[in-house]
């Protein structure tokens, strides 16, 4: 057992697990925040005036 550790960094191991999940994470949550049911929240990709006027539906 104690040979395996000689092979495998348990740091290393721990640090690129982490980058791993946290780039996973990022892209999910821009690809969400992207999308266009949340898009408006953070005003970084609103539409237009005359997107948004025809976007909407008339009643």
């Amino acid at each position: 057992m104690h040979k395996m550790w000689m092979v495998v960094n348990p740091l290393r191991v721990g640090v690129a697990g982490a980058v791993g999940v946290m780039t996973v994470a990022l892209v999910i949550h821009f690809a969400v925040l992207s999308s266009p049911r949340y898009c408006d929240h953070l005003g970084w990709c609103a539409a237009t005036t005359t997107t948004a006027n025809t976007a909407l539906p008339r009643r």
